[in-house]
């Protein structure tokens, strides 16, 4: 057989690449004449890059020196893949995990705009930038003012960094901002909040960078005023476009660059060739820390399961707990249920990776032979 493995990454405790070798190694264990192939996966959160340098031959990590989302200075990676494609992730220049103390009014996207700008001078042709995991609530201006944009007061100074410092912002000038390259800029989420509103940036996603009432409302009145003077300078946007809202707003300011948002699972797959990959499988195997109600609206499983059902190739689940019906899968292991506990399946993720594999490869009925 040929088994295709294509878990996410088990948030907290095993990354993609790894939960994808263990889990491969658990299967072999038990059926050692089968092919394994791995192709880690990744939504566009925490954990992308890794995924891509797994999965992509010839990927190249480089590193740029920027400014942190609290103003500290930092090395964030990035990924060179060998056609020239620039993959960039925010939670690694601007992402909340950077932060010491949560500053929502004040955390910014500067440093991804750098990392962005460093990749573009190494000759980038096309550039992904993941969005998941922002410490900020800027609309992504920080970003842009990193690529050349220049955000300003009604005196002409420079607007401060942060989503507090639009609510003072009255002019804008993308004269200078730097040009998106040949292939274009993809932005990769798994969430489709717009930017403003009930569902938008500052409402749903400020509360988690530890904004209370008060300051998503002043987050709220600078992204509002963010549109309203983009309006004012002739760039007229959707900021109700489906993804806008993600990264605190950076969906948007990918917009305003010259980007596209696209589903975080889907361009993942089509980068390291996950369908041609599972094309001619008899298995494919995804997984995830957690399988619930939103795991089949755009995450790993429900692009994994979907590229299976297009190629008509089965597929399998690993999840740490499984709280949602599992019905489009072939076969399905919760580390939960085998470890006694959640706990115990936290105390040792990786046996339990290891024992899922077996699992799989000991209910799959293996092909006829003719």
């Amino acid at each position: 057989m040929k088994v295709v493995v294509a878990p996410d990454s088990f948030k907290g405790t095993v990354g993609a690449d790894e939960a994808a070798e263990l889990i491969a190694a658990g299967w072999k264990a038990r059926r050692p004449e089968d092919e394994l192939v791995r192709k880690p996966m990744a939504d566009g959160g925490e954990g992308t890059l890794a995924a891509l340098a797994a999965g992509i031959p010839g990927a190249r990590w480089e590193h740029a020196r920027v400014l942190g989302p609290d103003g500290s200075a930092l090395d964030a990676p990035w990924l060179m893949l060998p056609d020239r494609t620039a993959a960039v992730e925010l939670a690694s220049a601007s992402g909340i995990t950077l932060m010491n103390t949560l500053a929502p009014l004040d955390a910014h996207t500067f440093g991804l705009g750098q990392v962005i700008a460093a990749a573009l001078d190494a000759g980038a042709t096309r550039v992904l930038v993941a969005l998941g995991s922002s410490a900020s609530t800027d609309g992504g201006s920080g970003m842009l003012s990193a690529l050349g944009a220049r955000f300003a007061t009604a005196d002409g100074q420079p607007v401060g960094l942060g989503g507090q410092g639009l609510i003072s912002l009255r002019a804008i000038d993308l004269g200078g901002l730097a040009r998106v390259p040949s292939r274009g800029v993809i932005g990769l989420s798994d969430v489709t909040n717009p930017l403003l509103g009930p569902h938008g940036a500052a409402t749903v996603f400020g509360p988690q960078k530890g904004a209370d009432a008060e300051e998503v409302r002043v987050l709220e009145r600078a992204l509002t005023t963010y549109v309203s003077v983009l309006g004012d300078a002739g760039v007229q946007l959707a900021s109700d476009a489906a993804g806008a809202g993600a990264a605190g707003g950076t969906g948007f300011g990918l917009m305003v660059w010259g980007g596209r948002l696209e589903s975080g699972a889907s361009a993942i797959a089509g980068v390291i060739g996950l369908a041609d990959a599972v094309g001619d499988a008899d298995l494919v195997i995804t997984g995830e820390g957690q399988f619930d109600g939103q795991s089949l609206a755009g995450k790993v499983p429900s692009e994994v399961l979907s590229v299976g059902h297009r190629a008509q190739v089965p597929a399998a689940l690993v999840a740490g707990r499984i709280a949602a019906a599992t019905d489009g899968f072939a076969l399905a292991v919760s580390l939960t249920e085998s470890a006694g506990s959640t706990r115990a399946a936290m105390a040792d993720p990786r046996r339990w990776l290891i024992d899922s594999g077996s699992r799989l490869a000991a209910a799959f009925p293996a092909p006829a032979v003719t």
